[in-house]
């Protein structure tokens, strides 16, 4: 697995784009923890900018997809899709909110 840190794999996640608003995950503020275990497995909570987004398989195969790119096993990777504490645009990046002239 070699020494991929957490900060690797949010720097990575920054490449995933929202297909609809097309800012990453990371400005969006979707991703809210980022956990590895000594197994290799890498759990990543996030949540979404609506309950019903039906993008959610979309985004987790660039996530999974993303990751490959670092040597990490896509089964290896768990995305657990949370809702609470429920998105809000506070949680955007000032750079998302700038792109989105907020």
């Amino acid at each position: 697995m070699g020494n991929i840190t957490l900060g690797l794999i949010k720097s990575k996640l920054s490449e995933v784009m929202d297909p609809e608003l097309n800012i990453s995950i990371v400005d969006l503020g979707l991703i809210y923890d980022i956990k590895q275990n000594s197994s290799g497995k890498t759990k990543i909570s996030m949540t979404l900018t609506t309950i019903g987004c039906p993008l959610f398989s979309i985004i987790e195969d660039q996530v999974k997809a993303k990751l490959k790119e670092l040597g990490l096993n896509p089964k290896d990777v768990v995305l657990e899709l949370v809702f609470d504490p429920p998105w809000s645009m506070e949680k955007m990046s000032e750079r998302a909110k700038a792109m989105l002239g907020i």
